[in-house]
């Protein structure tokens, strides 16, 4: 299959990491760059770049096999934008929430921390949200429980006297 520009300059930037990150000289780099801006198809792009790790590149699906390979991503790792950070106030929420048995008092702390991550989740776009979830539930449910207890005993005293 025929290559088009953009192919060819994927295929200039795959060589620039490769020789940004040492992997290439400097000689065998001009080379290659060379001939990646003279191939025509995408087996003469591939082959230019098939020992180094690679980036986005649109090249044909492998024939199947006959045992199926683990999965591995199309794109390396090198050439994705980093992971957004977990939320510090989910993390907070969430061990609040847990330690809410042993000390009841983290049950307030709980919630108010799984409400102010889940804020922050959705205005920046950080990872947690599960987290201060599960903060959210442990510290009402801690509150409803005490609650509860508090209801029941302000029962049986005016029922009894």
């Amino acid at each position: 299959m025929r290559a088009s520009h953009a192919d060819r300059e994927r295929t200039l930037d795959v060589l620039k990491a490769g020789y940004a990150e040492g992997r290439l000289d400097h000689a065998e780099y001009e080379q290659r760059m060379g001939r990646a801006q003279r191939a025509q198809t995408y087996g003469e792009l591939h082959v230019l770049i098939a020992d180094l790790p690679q980036g986005p590149m649109a090249v044909p699906a492998p024939a199947p096999q006959q045992y199926p390979q683990p999965y591995q991503p199309m794109v390396p790792r090198t050439f994705l934008p980093p992971p957004p950070p977990t939320n510090n106030s989910a993390v907070a929420a969430l061990v609040c929430g847990v330690l809410t048995p042993l000390y009841g008092v983290t049950a307030i702390p709980a919630v108010i921390l799984g409400h102010k991550a889940r804020a922050e989740i959705r205005r920046t776009g950080e990872k947690g949200d599960g987290l201060a979830l599960a903060g959210l539930v442990l510290g009402w449910l801690a509150i409803g429980f005490v609650a509860l207890v508090l209801l029941v005993v302000a029962a049986t005293a005016g029922a009894t006297g």
